[in-house]
């Protein structure tokens, strides 16, 4: 064997080692950085698709006991308030490496959140007969069917980068 094919092929395969390596080290973190974006994502849909109350201005409402019950009382309020603590309370913990993949979780610190997300009975006084039942949206379920849409697309354009980058 030549000195020169020897060091033509040793070229050849140092070259292909290091792009390997520069290839798997960009797929080494491909599962992070696709979670942390889907699930921002869904983070974002979330937070626009929970509704913020909005509160009138002038208020009223009928009074239910005393001696002026059945009066209707309206005021009107120099600052007028928007709610909006739902909406706010919407969080994303870190994307962490967990022992069957990696993992990234939606939480809403409201305590009210889960009776918008799952429904309520309602009930007109404590321990009495419920009355109605309020349907809940279910918008954590549909978020974390769109995080998983998200995921399956932000995965294949990131195979299909890394392929082009290192296929040429």
């Amino acid at each position: 064997m030549s000195s020169s094919n020897y060091r033509n092929n040793k070229a050849m395969i140092d070259k292909f080692r290091k792009d390997l390596m520069a290839e798997l080290g960009e797929i080494k973190d491909i599962d992070r950085k696709i979670m942390t974006r889907a699930v921002n994502d869904g983070l974002a849909r979330i937070k626009k698709n929970t509704p913020v109350g909005l509160h009138p201005n002038p208020v009223t409402f009928t009074v239910k006991n005393g001696k002026e019950a059945g009066t209707v009382v309206s005021f009107k309020v120099s600052n007028q308030r928007t709610g909006g603590f739902l909406r706010e309370s919407w969080r994303k913990t870190p994307t962490v490496k967990a022992t069957d993949g990696t993992q990234a979780e939606l939480t809403n610190t409201a305590d009210y959140a889960s009776y918008w997300n799952d429904g309520h009975r309602i009930v007109t006084k404590i321990g009495g007969p419920t009355k109605g039942f309020v349907k809940g949206t279910h918008e954590l379920e549909k978020t974390v069917s769109y995080v998983n849409k998200r995921m399956v697309a932000l995965f294949k354009a990131e195979i299909e980068r890394i392929d082009m980058k290192y296929d040429k």
